[in-house]
């Protein structure tokens, strides 16, 4: 299939590994010119030199996705190194775990700018290049919590809920421009978040059970969907959550 992202300038963040990464490495596979957004410059570095050694074009744009003037700068830096972006992966690492009674005012303070406001912000400095282009993707990364809420996942499940209600809400608006908006709910993968949050062998292949696959997920099958949502013949599909878990989520909505 013809993706046609073949020159489409990407802005993908926290893009220095994991699932970020994945999709950097996705995308630039299919022709696209793709800024790596991460706070880590020698790991950003790196990842863009994965990309060139095979036969990608890519640039690395260091900066914190937890404020306003760095997310401008961010994207003002590939504006000027590759042009306006055109499709818009916007992915933040997850906030810290904790249950609901455990969570102070600085940590909902902290998990807010990091997982909600990055997106919003990312999409006001964007979008407006998108919509005069007539021709825009903008894809986010959730987590199944949004279907079925972890106990321990308190700031996730309420903070990546309220991503996706913005994005669904943003689907409606600019439909008509030519602009998507989606959201891809990756389920368990194999990342450092996931080895942070399962640092016990037995506890991972508990939760591996619990999986009809029976395995986590590969970064790589969660940048296939993204990849697809950011293409040309996606462009009928908006407003849309797509899960990719391996069946872990059990409800039928």
């Amino acid at each position: 299939m013809e993706l046609g992202l073949n020159g489409k300038v990407a802005l993908v963040t926290g893009a220095s590994k994991g699932i970020g990464l994945a999709v950097a490495r996705s995308l630039a596979a299919e022709g696209a010119r793709v800024a790596l957004v991460a706070r880590n410059a020698p790991a950003l570095a790196e990842a863009v030199r994965s990309i060139e050694e095979r036969g990608g074009e890519a640039v690395a744009v260091p900066g914190d996705l937890t404020r306003l003037d760095e997310i401008e700068r961010m994207v003002a830096e590939t504006r000027r190194q590759l042009g306006d972006p055109e499709v818009l992966l916007a992915n933040a690492g997850g906030p810290s775990a904790g249950r609901p009674s455990e969570l102070d005012e600085q940590g909902w303070a902290a998990a807010i700018d990091l997982t909600l406001m990055s997106t919003v912000r990312l999409v006001k400095a964007t979008l407006p290049a998108m919509r005069r282009a007539r021709w825009g993707r903008i894809v986010t990364i959730t987590s199944l919590t949004v279907r079925e809420p972890v106990l321990n996942l308190a700031l996730s499940n309420a903070l990546r809920a309220g991503v996706t209600g913005y994005i669904k809400t943003l689907s409606q608006e600019v439909a008509a421009d030519g602009v998507t908006a989606n959201n891809v709910a990756p389920g368990y993968t194999a990342t450092e978040r996931l080895a942070d949050l399962f640092a016990d062998a037995a506890a991972e292949r508990a939760l591996v059970e619990t999986i009809p696959a029976r395995r986590l997920g590969d970064p790589a099958e969660i940048a296939a969907a993204v990849t697809f949502l950011a293409s040309e013949p996606a462009a009928y599909i908006t407003g849309q959550t797509l899960l990719v878990d391996g069946g872990a989520v059990k409800s039928l909505m």
